[in-house]
């Protein structure tokens, strides 16, 4: 009870916070990164570097409720087509703009609905990838699947394209949440995909599963995991429900009177932690987890996880760049945005530019700020050390870091090497990371902090 209330004292149940995949954080790019400084950024990646890439397909066969991802509905395979072409004429642009030998350490499909491509365009895209930046030795190439919008061909043509890593969104398995929140997806038809997917060789398996959803309970909430687990992922995110209608409108179809209440939110969390830790899985970082023989889990036990637009990861790579409508490229130089509308990237990509919208240059702070955020959202401590290392002077970094121990005294500890977040307060993480934080937040609509 005394944590609980310690939480609330420290705005748990009512600070609305950003997730802190960025920083800053989208909300704050603006018009000062154009397509000339991204393609400056692109080729000052050295010959035979290493980049991940992000390929971002904007169509879902209907549009989920709870999604406040930018998608867009489409019934036919006319858009998706069109779109494909479009992808290989930036791709064909990105290769006119990279040094000789770079490889991909990672590559990830997302959207929208990946899977909504047919097998022979599956193809393509991976072919012209592979013609202008092959993937390195051991590298990770994941796509998220929707168990609706896959079959025998289509996965097919993704591991003979050297897929190693699904991704599942599950959300919840319960038929009147799903009924709810505008996602119909059995567990049947779940584990007849991943049944689909171990059978062609595709060891690594990503699990999304949401908490706060309406009409969520602790028993329903037991009820999805255990299915789930009954799966076996490798890795799982356990992802709040951002409810943002004025982001999303779509989720204004969402009844607000059958979500749960933050201090509900959390007893969901942890009815899930507690299954997930149960179960053998290891916690990484806020939100997800993973087998002790993942990469993720390996990655926290080296020092290594970082934290990226996808969540977690552990690539290594310092660039990332986004290819498709709204995808974010990040350099280490600043962020690169494309444009968000279909129309207007389709229209930069045909007249024979890159779709740069926005971004941002990051200052010197920017990159001690960051890596503070990323130290305490990766491992819930920050080393004085690391960011010293980065150019910042002790006095500095001392001098940040006993803001946080005094804006949350009793919460935070003070170490020899800096600060640690002990595991009984670490629900507030994002808003402990906030206090990093120097941008003004107050302009951009974040969600819970639970």
């Amino acid at each position: 009870m005394e944590t609980t209330a310690q939480l609330a004292r420290h705005g748990l149940f009512d600070a609305r916070v950003p997730r802190y995949t960025s920083y800053p954080t989208a909300p704050h790019f603006a018009g000062g990164v154009d397509e000339g400084r991204f393609a400056s950024w692109l080729r000052a990646i050295p010959e035979n570097g290493q980049i991940s890439l992000y390929i971002h397909v904007p169509f879902c066969r209907r549009l989920c409720w709870f999604c406040a991802c930018r998608t867009q509905g489409t019934s036919s395979g006319e858009p998706v087509r069109a779109y494909l072409e479009v992808l290989k004429a930036e791709i064909a642009h990105l290769s006119r703009n990279l040094a000789p030998g770079v490889r991909l350490s990672r590559m990830h499909w997302g959207g929208g609905t990946p899977t909504l491509m047919e097998a022979p365009m599956m193809e393509e895209l991976a072919a012209a990838v592979e013609a202008v930046v092959p993937m390195a030795p051991g590298a990770e190439f994941s796509v998220e699947i929707d168990p609706n919008e896959i079959d025998e061909a289509r996965l097919d043509a993704l591991a003979a394209a050297g897929m190693t890593r699904a991704s599942i969104g599950v959300q919840d398995f319960d038929p009147e949440i799903q009924k709810v929140i505008g996602r119909d997806q059995s567990y049947e038809l779940t584990a007849r995909a991943v049944e689909m997917i171990r059978a062609r060789g595709i060891e690594s398996l990503n699990a999304d599963i949401l908490f706060g959803l309406p009409h969520q309970t602790e028993e329903r909430m037991a009820d999805s995991v255990q299915k789930l687990m009954s799966l076996s992922p490798d890795r799982v995110a356990l992802y709040g429900y951002a409810h943002v209608p004025w982001v999303a409108k779509r989720q204004s179809l969402i009844p607000t009177d059958a979500l749960p209440t933050p201090e509900q939110r959390l007893a969901l969390f942890e009815t899930a932690r507690r299954l997930f830790r149960w179960d053998g899985y290891e916690e990484i970082g806020i939100d997800h987890f993973a087998r002790p023989g993942d990469g993720l889990a390996r990655a926290l036990r080296d020092g290594r996880l970082r934290r990226n637009f996808q969540g977690y990861t552990d690539d290594t790579a310092t660039a990332l760049v986004g290819l498709g409508a709204s995808s974010i490229s990040r350099f280490p130089q600043g962020y690169a945005q494309n444009a968000s509308a279909t129309s207007a990237y389709t229209r930069d990509i045909r007249e024979g530019r890159f779709a740069t919208a926005r971004g941002h240059v990051f200052s010197r702070e920017d990159l001690w700020r960051g890596r503070i955020i990323e130290q305490l959202m990766c491992e819930f401590r920050c080393d004085v050390k690391a960011i010293v290392a980065l150019g910042a002077s002790p006095h500095w970094v001392l001098s940040v870091l006993k803001g946080i121990t005094a804006r949350f005294d009793g919460v935070v500890n003070l170490t020899s090497a800096g600060i640690e977040i002990p595991p009984k307060a670490r629900p507030l993480t994002r808003v402990i990371a906030r206090a990093v934080d120097a941008y003004d937040l107050s302009r951009a609509g974040h969600s819970s902090a639970i």
